[in-house]
């Protein structure tokens, strides 16, 4: 009960902003819909209507989150102690956006989280409806199912039908990263709380399958390949980025024709130079999709530069706890990706003293 008592709270006060009342009141409903679903994770694990595979990745989830909590210090509570069985494939379909001709992230503005560069629906329609209005505005646009999401401790999240579909390493990497968002969230920053994540996701999957398997286990170097493979593609991605912002700059004629021809040498770029050094298949499809100025936004949020995090966590002895606790000096700074480079630089001028 404590959770729907919040929840109506919270409502209360998204009501009283005046702020997408009636987005914001769908949202809530569904919200409490999906709590009031919840069934204790012992509960599921008796469900006669779950395959044995499904009831192995419960019992995975309820490993990872000990290990979150315990090993990694992250704030879990009783995140994941719940399961909600789905009556569709994904949780939520989210709505990201950019105009045409600037590689610049629309903006949605929220109580609580502030501004966000995606928008969030439990129907898919009603995401939809909001991408053929953005698109009759000349933007790109994106929409993706989404099989998890954080509410950033603000509620209990249960674990998903919609995740017991990731393969197991995705599911722990998704849990940790989860997990660092209800831990440290800064409001208005939300490419710097998604990159904190990715980076953190990655690096306690690795941490987990060593102290679970061992130095030489299998999984241990899978995740590590992909983990070097999205490095490779984070490092082509924020390149490609930077000389499509400068090309759009330079553009005189708003061409469309032109400006498919350059997202397409983009894609061809990765096939040609990128793709031959990757050792595992997670960017594979990546020279096949119909990418936008939408889909390079949702990269440079969750992907781009992320050589600052990895510097500091160097730094930081290469252990995950400190790291956190170093990083979270950041929760109150105006321009955390900024404050991130300083703190590099001050923790690599004292190592030198």
């Amino acid at each position: 009960m404590d959770d729907v008592k919040l929840l109506f709270a919270s409502l209360l006060f998204l009501l009283s902003t005046g702020c997408q009342v009636g987005y914001l009141a769908k949202s809530a409903y569904n919200q409490l819909s999906l709590l009031n679903q919840r069934v204790p994770i012992e509960e599921a694990l008796n469900d006669p209507t779950l395959e044995p595979s499904e009831k192995q990745k419960l019992l995975l989830s309820q490993d990872v989150r000990t290990f979150a909590e315990t090993k990694l210090k992250l704030n879990v509570k009783k995140n994941y102690s719940t399961y909600v069985k789905l009556d569709r494939p994904y949780v939520s379909y989210v709505v990201s956006a950019s105009p045409k001709w600037k590689l610049e992230t629309h903006l949605w503005g929220f109580p609580i989280v502030g501004k966000m560069p995606y928008k969030g629906y439990f129907s898919e329609k009603d995401a939809k409806e909001e991408a053929d209005s953005l698109k009759a505005d000349n933007f790109d646009v994106y929409v993706r199912g989404v099989s998890a999401y954080s509410t950033l401790g603000w509620f209990k999240d249960p674990l998903l039908s919609s995740m017991l579909r990731y393969k197991d390493h995705d599911l722990v990497n998704t849990i940790i990263h989860e997990s660092v968002h209800a831990t440290l969230f800064i409001k208005n920053e939300a490419d710097f709380n998604e990159r904190l994540a990715t980076f953190l996701g990655n690096k306690g999957m690795e941490l987990y399958y060593h102290a679970k398997e061992g130095e030489n286990s299998e999984t241990l170097k899978l995740v590590r390949n992909e983990n070097i493979d999205e490095k490779k593609f984070s490092e082509f991605i924020t390149a490609e980025i930077k000389a499509m912002e400068n090309w759009y700059s330079e553009q005189k004629e708003q061409k469309e024709e032109l400006r498919q021809s350059r997202l397409q040498e983009i894609k061809t770029h990765f096939t040609e130079t990128v793709k031959p050094k990757m050792v595992t298949e997670s960017y594979n499809k990546f020279d096949t999709i119909d990418l936008n100025n939408a889909r390079l936004i949702v990269y440079k949020t969750y992907l781009q530069d992320m050589s600052d995090f990895e510097n500091l966590y160097t730094l930081a002895g290469n252990d995950f706890e400190k790291f956190m606790i170093i990083v979270k000096r950041l929760e109150k700074h105006d321009k955390p990706s900024e404050g991130l480079k300083e703190l590099v630089v001050e923790l690599k001028k004292g190592a030198a003293q």
